[in-house]
């Protein structure tokens, strides 16, 4: 991407609202703004002052209005790019803002990609990369949970993590690299305990961080939560249970639902995606059989799975293959339909934690709410407020640089020449430079920045 020439693109989201704004970044927002703003109650241009909101027309090139907006001028360094921002607050109307945005284009200035601005706010030094991949996080968050872990992290708590860990791994490089000029000569003991104990506590902490991924992933992505069971047996009334609202269809036909319908909603403060699936059975219709295929494949990714079965029955063949699809994956047994009476199971069913509930009267649903909240957050209680990993990609290269520090570790305590040893540690820094955008490719850059949406 070109960093010096200015970019426009709307801020807000496509759709009809009071107000639309359009962001200018570049060197020439100032110009631009000067050229076609008429402000309140003067004849010439605004003597435009940084920060501060000003009332007026926009005009095109022929002096004709455009639209009564509100116009304010950021000055560089001191904006979200780094550069000259302009942002004009227009009606919200997209045949408004298009007339606007094609105004602007005629003067040279280029509609912004995806993610542009915070693209230049990374190059231009003012944030690293996970607090931009935050960025995205915070914009798409549906929870409150996975609000407070983005802002955590757009504000830098994962970086100064990471950069504490590439302080303490420069250091140990340092001293290593000023013992090479001396090859006659042997670490002192005692230096190699206390570089091996400091590598060994950073080690520890990085182990704790990464054990923070899957409830980290679980705040920003929420869970996936499958029902499955045999048909007819109320996945479709427990999805409107659990939903709080009739969003499937329920009747007293069996093979009522033949594909995934699949919803999102917050359990006890975790957002979580409940997945209602075909009943579970052989069957020789076509469009059925597809239902049940789905089905089987979704299970194998659930985070967890509710196999739902009819208290007022026994369990059926068709229960025992519903049962059989589960094993292997994590699943509660939700006995369905208490209210037609008592149910003639014991505590547990299957060997599995047993829920009883009556989804049609909205009874027990509460208590398998906080069982669903509390197995999802596994031990997250230990985790506290401290970092947490929600990010494939910081996972994935942690792992890597946690290998490369444990083969350092390893080396260390063999006695291994000082050239090995630097080697690993210079592994490390790639690694956790790859995370904060130190030693991250271009090709990465793009896919990452690529992801966000027109105005960002």
């Amino acid at each position: 991407m070109n960093l010096k020439d200015t970019i426009v693109a709307p801020a807000t989201a496509a759709g009809t609202g009071s107000i639309d704004i359009i962001r200018i970044s570049g060197p020439d927002s100032l110009r631009i703004i000067k050229k076609y703003f008429q402000p309140t109650g003067s004849p010439g241009s605004a003597d435009f002052v940084s920060r501060r909101l000003y009332h007026g027309m926009l005009i095109d090139s022929e002096k004709n209005p455009v639209d009564e907006v509100m116009a304010v001028y950021m000055a560089s360094p001191h904006t979200y790019t780094c550069d000259d921002i302009v942002e004009i607050h227009c009606h919200g109307s997209r045949q408004i803002v298009k007339q606007i945005l094609a105004l602007l284009q005629r003067d040279n200035v280029r509609l912004a990609a995806p993610g542009e601005f915070t693209y230049r706010a990374f190059m231009n030094g003012r944030i690293d990369l996970p607090q931009a991949e935050a960025v995205a996080r915070l914009i798409r968050s549906h929870s409150d949970s996975s609000r407070r872990l983005a802002l955590s992290q757009a504000s830098g708590a994962l970086s100064r993590k990471i950069n504490a860990y590439v302080d303490q791994i420069k250091e140990a490089l340092v001293f290593l690299e000023a013992w090479i000029d001396f090859p006659e000569e042997d670490l002192p003991p005692e230096d190699v305990s206390i570089i091996a104990d400091k590598m060994e506590k950073l080690l520890a902490d990085a182990d704790l961080l990464c054990q923070s991924y899957d409830y980290g992933r679980l705040q920003t992505e929420g869970a996936s939560i499958l029902l499955v069971g045999r048909p007819n047996v109320g996945k479709s009334s427990l999805l409107n249970a659990l939903l709080g609202e009739n969003r499937a269809i329920v009747t007293s036909l069996a093979g009522t639902t033949r594909d995934l319908l699949e919803e999102g909603v917050s359990i006890e403060g975790l957002p979580v995606r409940l997945v209602d699936t075909a009943g579970l059975r052989e069957t020789e219709d076509p469009v059925e059989i597809e239902g049940v295929l789905r089905a089987k494949n979704k299970i194998e990714h659930a985070d967890l799975v509710l196999l739902l079965l009819d208290s007022s029955r026994d369990v059926s063949e068709a229960d025992n293959y519903a049962y059989q699809q589960c094993v292997g994956r994590p699943t509660f047994v939700v006995l369905n339909k208490i209210d037609l009476g008592e149910d003639a199971f014991g505590a547990t069913v299957f060997d599995l934690p047993t829920f009883r509930v009556s989804a049609k009267f909205d009874r027990g649903t509460d208590r398998l709410k906080k069982a669903v909240s509390s197995f999802l957050m596994g031990d997250s209680g230990a985790i506290g407020d401290s970092v947490l990993l929600s990010e494939r990609r910081h996972f994935d290269t942690l792992i890597r640089a946690r290998q490369s520090l444990l083969n350092f570790v390893g080396l260390l305590e063999e006695g291994e020449t000082l050239d090995l040893l630097t080697f690993e540690l210079r592994d490390a820094l790639l690694h956790l430079g790859q995370i904060t955008g130190e030693t991250t490719t271009e090709d990465l850059l793009d896919d990452i920045f690529s992801g966000f949406c027109i105005g960002k």
